[in-house]
């Protein structure tokens, strides 16, 4: 007895019907952005990475339409557009929220805090990772490394970073958002929605006002291994032994005591509290190459 190819659940593999274009209006404004992108290149398809982040403001992802329109626009295959635009996770593949909370779970976030928050932010808002709330608003994920170690544990909005973070302040953090308040990352300016974040990725000013100005700068635990490098003395700090056992210290060195506005690296000074608990400001104290 036989059966037949849909009896046996076995796909024919039809193929895709091609993707519709932009309607026209979208597809000229698009052009004239594609073209100031392009001239900025020697090679026309050097331009594709920020071309897929001014597709990607369009539509909150990267649509079978935005890779056309970047293959048409550059001369390339769909394939060759497809390949660049799986590759980074930075590209959406599918429709995600106005906020991409990406919280770390690489080794010292986990251990600093980062799976506790994770765990108690999908209980929270209802998601598991890379799912979007029900109004839109947020994308839950988890990230393997935010490369801001010395603030651990790290939330990141946007690309943005949320330093010192535990799970009482990541909730608030994304109660703020969905609620529609207005939120500052700790290092940079407040934050804009995911599609007006790729539209500064693919190159283009962030024309809000004062957003320049509030951009910041890295934070102290961050440079400390810059003024090492240029010969400046770091403070004198003794770290006492885990176990409490006895230790003698010599009368010139005295242990440091951090003023108020000194914001220690979380591997010496691991935070109860985080940078968006008032009471408890972290951030960036000195500029970068004072």
């Amino acid at each position: 007895m036989t059966t037949s190819p849909s009896e046996r659940g076995v796909s024919l593999g039809m193929p895709e019907l091609p993707a519709p274009a932009y309607p026209d209006d979208v597809r000229a404004r698009l052009e004239a952005d594609a073209r100031e992108i392009i001239s900025r290149y020697p090679d026309s398809r050097s331009a594709l990475l920020p071309l897929l982040h001014l597709v990607q403001s369009e539509e909150g992802h990267v649509t079978r339409t935005g890779m056309r329109f970047c293959a048409d626009v550059l001369g390339l295959t769909t394939a060759e557009v497809n390949a660049v635009a799986t590759f980074y996770t930075m590209y959406r593949r599918r429709p995600s929220g106005d906020y991409q909370v990406g919280v770390c779970t690489n080794t010292l976030c986990a251990v600093m805090g980062g799976d506790a928050i994770f765990e108690e932010l999908q209980e929270h808002l209802g998601v598991g990772n890379g799912e979007t709330t029900g109004d839109g608003k947020v994308t839950l994920e988890h990230i393997e490394c935010n490369a801001a170690c010395d603030f651990a544990p790290v939330v990141m909005v946007n690309w943005e970073f949320f330093d010192n973070q535990t799970p009482d302040s990541a909730k608030r953090l994304v109660d703020d958002l969905r609620a529609g308040r207005p939120v500052s990352p700790t290092r940079g300016a407040r934050l804009c929605t995911f599609k007006e974040t790729a539209r500064i990725l693919a190159g283009f000013p962030d024309e809000r006002p004062g957003a320049v100005e509030e951009s910041g700068s890295a934070g102290p635990a961050s440079l400390v291994g810059l003024r090492l490098a240029r010969g400046e003395a770091a403070p004198a700090r003794v770290v006492h032994p885990r176990d409490g056992g006895p230790h003698d210290e010599p009368q010139e060195r005295k242990v440091h005591e951090p003023s108020p506005g000194e914001h220690l690296s979380s591997h010496d000074a691991p935070q109860d509290t985080s940078a968006s608990d008032p009471s408890h400001p972290a951030g960036p104290v000195a500029e970068e190459g004072e």
